[in-house]
């Protein structure tokens, strides 16, 4: 098991997009426990915390709304637009529902947030395309500054983050990767980069300057079971940039969906091999096959959990050993702290030192 990181290259451009559209570096950074004039002197290539960059990444959309302009970037992820949407279609059955009710909510709302997709459906093929589609502002809108690198290739952007958020949100419905036949984007080529990054994610033929912006799967795909409830849910909603950046890493799979099952069951008893069968719709004998060909285990998948709760509460609450190692279920905590070793390299005073570092409040 390795931890999921993001470079401080990353959060140096986040804070300079927040900066340049006029919101408050500072306070935002407050409220993760970040201090942005020592992220911005750190070596690029530094790894930090994904669960930081998607804390940051979060409350910089909070203040994003308050500006009152649909946000244009990757389908408004960790807005409140985005989380009443799925809170709308985690009641569908199957991912054809969900994407039904996404449709009807977004058809509603599309006024308000500049955005929506839609089911492209031709009896008789059989492939299906989901559509998506972003109206953008003005070349002045707040959301796009002028002086920004990446206002040029904002149609791009806008249209290929939505799909890519949509992707990755149908595979985490299902639990499956959503395997992408063709992907087509109604905006120009940016560059090699920009296209191998899209194409590590769908693994399919890439268009650009296509006349719909768009990615096709199976119609078979429609049938899937939504494996997720209400109460996973919730658990994805407040990680939601971190689960799309683990996707990116890795594609949507089982191991990611039991992670989102029962994550919000910590520091309840943990459900047992089979109740997670059950909820997954499968038999424990298919489950235990879908893992090894993962290359994992449901005890690998428990420890990541436990893994990414424990950091959080190291790295924003404070917590004690003691506290952590009785919360996760260890008898002793001397067991959780050989565990959290073994997870991150480091122990646990150790990791907190290194991320204590980084909000240092006298710069």
């Amino acid at each position: 098991m390795s931890e999921i990181t993001i470079s401080a290259r990353k959060f140096v451009r986040l804070l300079d997009y927040f900066e340049r559209i006029g919101l408050d570096v500072a306070a935002i950074c407050a409220a993760v426990n970040l201090a942005p004039g020592i992220i911005t002197r750190l070596d690029p290539e530094q790894q930090l915390p994904a669960q930081q960059y998607s804390r940051l990444y979060r409350e910089g959309v909070r203040h994003m709304q308050r500006l009152r302009t649909p946000l244009p970037w990757a389908a408004g992820l960790g807005s409140d637009a985005f989380e009443l949407m799925c809170h709308c279609v985690i009641s569908g059955r199957t991912l054809g529902d969900a994407l039904q009710l996404a449709e009807r909510f977004d058809r509603l709302l599309f006024p308000l947030l500049g955005h929506n997709i839609r089911l492209l459906d031709e009896p008789g093929t059989p492939r299906v395309k989901l559509s998506y589609r972003v109206k953008l502002g003005e070349d002045d809108s707040p959301l796009t500054p002028s002086q920004w690198d990446r206002t040029r290739n904002k149609k791009t952007v806008a249209h290929a983050s939505g799909l890519l958020v949509w992707h990755a949100f149908c595979g985490w419905l299902t639990g499956r990767a959503l395997e992408a036949h063709e992907l087509r984007i109604a905006a120009p080529f940016i560059s090699q980069e920009y296209y191998d990054g899209l194409a590590n994610v769908f693994h399919c033929p890439i268009s650009f300057d296509a006349q719909e912006n768009t990615f096709s799967f199976s119609r078979e795909d429609l049938k899937r079971r939504v494996v997720h409830t209400p109460e996973s849910l919730a658990e994805f909603l407040k990680n939601s940039i971190y689960h799309l950046i683990a996707s990116e890493k890795k594609p949507a799979s089982t191991s990611a969906a039991i992670k989102s099952l029962v994550g919000g069951e910590v520091p309840r008893r943990l459900p047992s091999f089979a109740a997670v069968a059950s909820m997954l719709y499968m038999s424990e004998s298919s489950l235990r096959r879908r893992l090894q060909q993962e290359e994992t285990s449901y005890q690998a998948i428990k420890d990541e959990v436990r893994c990414e709760l424990a950091i959080d509460k190291i790295v924003n609450e404070n917590a004690k050993v003691a506290d952590l190692a009785e919360l996760l279920g260890f008898t002793e905590a001397s067991s959780f702290v050989r565990s959290f070793k073994s997870w991150t390299g480091h122990t646990p005073r150790s990791y907190r030192e290194k991320m204590l570092s980084l909000r240092d409040s006298s710069c």
